[in-house]
């Protein structure tokens, strides 16, 4: 069973927010739709392949890959995993404990909430970071609001 296989139908439900409508390619998709779809490079996507982050993509008869629309879904999420600053080798982590099926449930969800919880302090530092600018930006319009020699 692929890492694809294995993940819930309802993942696609939370990654609405891709950069491109998917390309009319009836679930079955060459490397370079797939890089235009995700912004990927096909470097890239051939590198995930590589370090175990993508499950084994199939091949047409002339070996060019053919990525399916379980494979855009665990790409939609991998990008999320990214924007949170993942590690890629906890992302390789993941993707290992998925393949390796239900008994990895408990592994996973320790993986992923201890990577929330390093999300969360992130967010603290930039609402942190987002009140000093505002500060500063406040202090900035009032001076030139004001009228001269005031």
């Amino acid at each position: 069973m692929t890492v694809l296989e294995t993940m819930p139908t309802a993942l696609s439900l939370c990654l609405t927010d891709v950069p491109h409508p998917r390309p009319a390619g009836q679930d079955h998709y060459t490397i370079g739709e797939v890089a235009e779809h995700t912004g990927l490079s096909a470097h890239t996507l051939r590198w995930y392949e590589r370090i175990g982050l993508m499950p084994h993509v199939d091949r047409n008869h002339t070996g060019q890959r053919r990525f399916t629309n379980r494979d855009l879904d665990w790409l939609a999420l991998v990008g999320k995993l990214r924007l949170t600053g993942m590690p890629v080798a906890d992302m390789v982590r993941y993707a290992e404990l998925v393949r390796q099926g239900d008994s990895t449930y408990r592994a996973r969800e320790e993986l992923l909430t201890a990577h929330r919880e390093v999300v969360r302090q992130r967010i603290e530092e930039l609402r942190s970071t987002l009140d000093v600018l505002d500060y500063k930006i406040d202090i900035y319009a009032g001076a030139h609001a004001a009228p001269e020699g005031v």
